[in-house]
């Protein structure tokens, strides 16, 4: 008998009231994210915040997840409703490194 194949529900269909978190930032020797997040930061996203966990000389960004891009086909193209402020903070971390 072969197994069924299940679709992984996406971790941005969380229950309404509760924020999703999909924007890593990275700068002055921090980082939220570290390598081992390639699935959930993307390849450049998990190197830019490892390489800034190292101590490597990294100018400050942030990477926007791919729950987004999940989220965006899943609900009619549409960005969730916490996307823009986390954004703003991003920019703004940018900003004061």
């Amino acid at each position: 008998m072969a197994k069924k194949k299940t679709a992984k529900k996406s971790v941005a269909k969380k229950a309404s009231g509760k924020s999703t978190k999909y924007v890593y930032t990275w700068g002055d020797g921090k980082a939220d994210g570290n390598g081992t997040m390639k699935a959930l930061l993307g390849g450049k996203g998990a190197n830019l915040a490892e390489m800034t966990g190292l101590g490597m000389p990294v100018p400050p960004g942030f990477t926007i997840t791919t729950e987004v891009c999940t989220y965006f086909y899943d609900n009619k193209r549409t960005y969730p409703k916490d996307l823009h402020a986390q954004m703003e903070a991003g920019v703004a971390n940018m900003e004061k490194i």
